[in-house]
């Protein structure tokens, strides 16, 4: 029993064992058992004992509860990146921002397919050629050239003998007249005045022709006519012989017909 205890306690108890039985001893002999005495002063604490070996590994215990949370660490190095996210939704519109500068010239574009034939411009036209029928007309009035050869828009009036001008423009005017018997003075009158004016005189001779071509700019409303002055209205006409007044448009004025 004491192989493990150390030799003083050891002492010790065999020394109480003696007196235990030596007063089991006594007390047979000298009579029963008495009252139970008061509790005795405690002993001096005994010397510790050697270390025992360690035992067998316990069963788990039950998972206990969360710690408290612990002081914040170091920051820790960058991590890989991750995968694209969702893209978002669209922000508001940002304010414009200053013009650039002029870029290259890009390439140029491959031809496009053929448009859709348009409207024919509508073409300008003007004309006139008329012959007198009775010769030696009165003076100092239109003379009417009443022998139409050509007249298609109605711009000359036979009846009266002018010229009405219906598209602004340039027009070219002419006559070729046959003179007989007395000599003519002949004037192209436009807009009531006389702009260019001609004599044919015969000098001895029966018959003879005159001719004359001027450029005149007209607008819309003007009036041109011939007329012969008192005295020297000579014009003649016959089968054999003609007296011709003939105006043409040799451009329109583009401006003015828009307006």
């Amino acid at each position: 029993m004491c192989k493990m205890v150390p030799v003083p306690f050891c002492i010790t108890i065999s020394v109480l064992q003696t007196v235990s039985l030596m007063t089991y001893s006594w007390w047979n002999v000298l009579g029963g058992k008495g009252e139970q005495g008061e509790r005795g002063a405690s002993g001096s604490p005994g010397y510790p004992g050697n270390k025992g070996e360690m035992g067998d590994e316990g069963i788990q215990g039950a998972e206990g509860k969360q710690g408290e949370k612990g002081e914040q660490g170091s920051k820790g190095d960058k991590g890989d990146l991750g995968p694209a996210g969702v893209t978002g939704p669209s922000g508001p519109k940002g304010e414009a921002g200053s013009k650039g500068g002029r870029g290259a010239p890009g390439r140029k574009g491959a031809r496009g397919a053929k448009g859709a034939r348009g409207d024919a411009a509508k073409l300008l036209r003007s004309a006139f050629s008329a012959g007198l029928s009775k010769p030696f007309p009165p003076p100092n009035v239109p003379i009417r050239f009443d022998k139409i050869l050509y007249n298609d828009q109605d711009d000359y009036n036979p009846a009266t003998g002018k010229f009405n001008c219906s598209v602004p423009g340039a027009y070219v005017f002419a006559y070729h007249l046959t003179v007989r018997g007395r000599p003519a003075r002949v004037s192209l009158v436009a807009r009531s005045r006389k702009v260019a004016k001609a004599r044919e005189t015969l000098y001895g001779q029966e018959i003879d022709q005159a001719s004359f071509l001027t450029i005149l700019k007209l607008s819309a409303g003007d009036q041109v006519w011939l007329e012969v002055a008192k005295d020297w209205n000579g014009v003649y006409v016959s089968a054999e012989d003609d007296s011709i007044f003939t105006g043409f448009l040799l451009y329109p004025d583009v401006f003015e017909v828009l307006l």
